[in-house]
């Protein structure tokens, strides 16, 4: 597959059939937190059907050195639409962060390598959303957080927004997939 080449000095990324030896590695990914397992059974389970499907894309983020995976994230083309008064709304084009998480495997073998997540979205996430975005209109990158006050502030940090509660309430009502039941909306602007 073709996409655009980015490394930095500690890891790289492939796209999930961009090596064989992908999908075997992927059944050694965990996730530390229970409310979690859900991403981790994602990419064991049901990330290579969805590709078939051209349902959404599956990058794993590897140590440049021992090419483990550290961390995955999944795209997807979306939109969400914003109520502007009761009869208008606004649609914004934009690509989901259906799915992105780091692997505690990883991250308890190599506990010197700090702030994976933060690189992983700034280093590889980003840049890709951007680089689709030449080819795609899309106002905006979006994700469905599940709802832990830290992991809210930890994407507040990544420079995700919340809406406010009404506003949230109506996106949820038109966009949100049951799979992400109870989680939070927020999004950037790219």
């Amino acid at each position: 597959m073709n996409y655009l080449p980015i490394k930095t000095e500690t890891f790289y990324y492939q796209h999930i059939f961009d090596s064989e030896d992908n999908l075997e590695a992927i059944r050694s990914f965990s996730v530390s937190q229970s409310s979690g397992k859900g991403l981790e059974e994602y990419l064991k389970l049901l990330a290579a059907p969805e590709e078939d499907d051209n349902l959404a894309r599956t990058y794993l983020v590897k140590d440049i050195e021992t090419h483990e995976i550290a961390s995955y994230f999944t795209l997807k083309s979306g939109l969400f639409t914003l109520e502007l008064s009761k009869d208008q709304f606004y649609t914004v084009p934009s690509i989901e962060l259906s799915n992105f998480a780091v692997n505690s495997s990883y991250r308890k073998q190599h506990p010197e390598i700090l702030e994976i997540g933060k690189t992983t979205f700034r280093e590889f996430v980003l840049p890709l959303a951007h680089f689709i975005q030449t080819f795609l209109g899309a106002k905006a990158l979006y994700i469905f957080a599940l709802p832990e006050d830290k992991l809210i502030e930890h994407y507040e940090e990544m420079g995700f927004t919340r809406l406010s509660t009404e506003k949230e309430k109506y996106v949820h009502a038109h966009v949100k997939p049951k799979y992400d039941d109870g989680c939070i909306f927020m999004y950037q602007i790219l």
